[in-house]
């Protein structure tokens, strides 16, 4: 392989024979002159890339480890592998495309041999969150650093907290889990704060501000509703998760107890109005908006009218609260709220669907507006800003299942956006017994679908699936992106 130039320098490596060498030359760091050289202890597969866009400093991109029955002594070097997958890994001593897998010997002096600590720390800081588990698994020191403050305060400092998919599903005990879209990996978050142990916790709101995931409000009530009968705890509460010291905090309560709300996020603010309490069983009028830097709520004016069972879209700039009635009438009323005046007005508008259906909204940029409605097959649809009117984008594709002939339609899914790709997540099927009897078992699902909503015909793609305990029904879900400076 010959030497590339980079941004930063010269790299040059070596293929053949036992053992590699690898120069290279960077006017600020000094770095040059690495031997790597064969042994017997843990293999380790990885790739870096150079970021273009700092100082002179090299970030992983993907790193994986197998550990097998050896010592876990491992240390990454300053190179550029090509076309090697990480998650497949060859036999002790094996060869692929001309590239010995090489067992690094310790070196337990550095973070990374050649490159100063401070460096090194901003290298490893760049790895998304997917890959922490691999990290912890290569040294003490590694793991040691992944769960400090230092490295906590190090990536929030930088604004480096990632993409994340958020989801809490059914029957998992309010058990979160995050997907990482870098490294296609899903891992649990550590388990929620409650005073509401053996309850399931539903109707609430989660969202994400300045790269905080906050889960909003809701009921706690028993999983089985018909018995024992027990009368929800409707809460105000409001926890944080923080994606850098991967910890839950609590935050400061809304003023009105709710489920079952409109909520959405504008100018790094948190909006939410309507829903329900024990007071108010049939809809509040009350909103009230919340600022994170000074963890407070202040009241809003409210609504015209109360609004129960609602959805809220921050689109073009304002605060939509849609009824459970919208989609069963030509033209339903939304109430609007312009926080620019602070005034709310009721609209009579055009929703393709209703709470009776499955019912979720993803605004992408500021007006690009898609949803799913799934009556009798889930369509994608997207919203013309100018003129109002809903088009189809295209279909969910139905489900099959291993150990069954028909394709099947999934409900319950879960629908976000994250980038620039729409993912529909877990939901439950009907499998039907071929034998006509018109029985049938419940199927909760564990798979995530993925398209690009702008390449048509709609090329859908599965990824890795949820992780246990997720499955099913999809209580909430959150996206969070990492924003990205030149």
């Amino acid at each position: 392989m010959k030497g590339e130039r980079t941004s930063f320098g010269n790299i040059s490596l070596g293929c053949g024979g036992p053992s590699k060498h690898i120069t290279v030359v960077d006017p600020k760091t000094k770095i040059q002159n690495f031997n790597v050289v064969n042994s017997k202890f843990t293999f380790l597969v990885f790739k870096v890339y150079v970021d273009r866009l700092s100082e002179a400093w090299i970030c992983v991109n993907r790193l994986t480890l197998i550990a097998g029955n050896f010592k876990l002594r491992c240390c990454l070097m300053t190179c550029k592998f090509y076309g090697i997958n990480p998650y497949q890994f060859p036999q002790k001593g094996e060869k692929t495309d001309g590239l010995h897998f090489c067992a690094l010997e310790s070196a337990q002096e550095a973070l990374l041999p050649g490159l100063p600590d401070d460096l090194a720390l901003r290298c490893l800081a760049r790895l998304s969150h997917g890959y922490h588990g691999v990290l912890e698994s290569v040294s003490n020191r590694w793991k040691d650093l992944v769960r400090s403050p230092e490295y906590a305060n190090y990536k929030a400092n930088q604004g480096w907290c990632g993409d994340w998919l958020f989801v809490v599903t059914e029957r998992s005990n309010n058990q979160w889990i995050a997907y990482d879209r870098e490294a296609d990996r899903w891992h649990p978050l550590p388990k929620i704060p409650t005073d509401h142990d053996g309850l399931q916790h539903f109707g609430f709101s989660c969202v994400c501000v300045h790269n905080r995931l906050l889960v909003i409000g809701g009921s706690h009530a028993p999983r089985d509703t018909a018995y024992p009968r027990q009368t929800p705890v409707i809460t105000n509460a409001v926890i944080q998760f923080d994606p850098y010291k991967k910890q839950w905090t609590r935050l400061s309560n809304m003023q009105t107890p709710r489920s079952h709300f409109a909520c959405c996020v504008m100018s790094g603010k948190v909006y939410v109005a309507g829903g329900r309490n024990l007071s108010y069983p049939r809809g509040l009028s009350l909103a009230e908006v919340y600022d994170p830097l000074s963890d407070r709520w202040e009241d809003m004016p409210e609504m015209p009218n109360p609004q129960m069972d609602c959805l809220g879209i921050s689109y073009k700039g304002k605060f939509h609260v849609l009824s459970d009635q919208v989609g069963l009438a030509e033209q339903n009323p939304s109430e609007i709220f312009d926080p620019s005046n602070k005034t709310w007005c009721t609209v009579n508008d055009i929703w393709p669907f209703s709470r009776a259906m499955q019912f979720a909204v993803q605004v992408m940029g500021d007006d690009q507006v898609y949803t799913v409605v799934d009556w009798g097959e889930s369509l994608v649809k997207t919203r013309d800003s100018l003129r109002g009117e809903w088009y189809n984008v295209g279909a969910v594709p139905p489900v099959h299942l291993p150990d069954h002939s028909r394709e099947l339609e999934a409900f319950g899914y879960g629908f976000a956006a994250l980038r620039h790709e729409l993912y529909v997540l877990g939901g439950k099927v009907l499998k039907w017994e071929d034998s006509g009897a018109g029985r049938f078992d419940v199927v909760r699902l564990a798979g995530v679908r993925v398209c690009d909503p702008l390449l048509r015909p709609l090329n859908w793609r599965e990824i890795r699936p949820m992780c246990s305990p997720a499955g099913g029904s999809i209580l909430g879900c959150a996206s969070m992106e990492e924003k990205y400076t030149p």
